[in-house]
């Protein structure tokens, strides 16, 4: 088998898998574990395949700017906003990040909803302008235009002295084994100070983030307690369930 033969077939089988081992395809292509990891190498270095230790994950979505992702899988995000809307409680006190389906979620809350939202996303917080019985409390920071989110100490401090109800966080990236993860340390800090002060997490997620990591760790898996999607394959079923997190498709 050519070696580009053999690189495409692990790239096909990252994509329904999400995740390979170097042992397995070693096995499975009949050659040694270096040629493989030589493999693996030069597939990242073309960007097409995430290194973890032992294997491989699928590289997720291209990062992109708020304001072009808002036009990506509409569809999707329309329906998991609706899949999570029941878990806004009325009167509860909800702590929101920025995200494209996040925002999409804050759309649907009746006009006539009551709470309290505490958000670090400025686009959010103006969607709220005519919900006259939401509270919007905003968190400050410096301004990170690309995922359009207050960031930093300020963020951070003010984060400190809160306790909430609910956090509902954006997701870049997740696998189960490696948890959340996003491309800048800065993110990685807010959202893993954002689900210490919550007493339950809710994230919302497309498919095509699925099994997929970034550079900056943000939060463990089992930290999450609602994971909402379209559709989990038995496989990721089984492998989130066993975290203790509950899906929702």
């Amino acid at each position: 088998m050519l070696k580009e033969e053999r690189q495409q077939k692990i790239l096909d089988k990252l994509n329904i898998e999400q995740k390979v081992l170097a042992s397995d395809l070693s096995q499975e292509f009949k050659v040694s574990e270096d040629t493989i990891r030589r493999d693996l190498k030069e597939l990242a270095e073309q960007k097409l395949i995430k290194r973890v230790h032992k294997g491989a994950l699928k590289i997720g979505p291209p990062v992109t700017d708020f304001f072009n992702r808002q036009s990506v899988s509409e569809k999707s995000k329309n329906e998991i906003a609706i899949k999570a809307l029941p878990f806004l409680k009325e009167n509860a006190c909800i702590l929101i990040d920025g995200s494209t389906t996040n925002l999409e979620l804050v759309k649907q809350i009746p006009s006539d909803f009551k709470c309290t939202i505490i958000t670090n996303s400025p686009p959010i917080a103006i969607s709220l302008a005519h919900h006259p019985n939401v509270d919007v409390i905003n968190l400050g920071g410096t301004f990170y235009k690309q995922s359009m989110i207050n960031v930093g100490i300020e963020t951070y401090k003010s984060l400190q002295k809160l306790h909430v109800d609910l956090y509902i966080m954006g997701i870049y990236n997740i696998d189960v084994e490696h948890g959340t993860s996003v491309p800048t340390i800065q993110e990685a800090e807010i959202k893993q100070a954002m689900s210490e002060v919550a007493t339950e997490v809710l994230a919302m997620v497309t498919q095509d983030k699925i099994g997929t990591i970034s550079n900056h760790i943000a939060t463990k898996t089992d930290d999450i307690s609602y994971l909402v999607s379209t559709k989990f394959s038995d496989a990721t079923k089984t492998a989130f369930e066993q975290k203790n997190i509950v899906l929702v498709d």
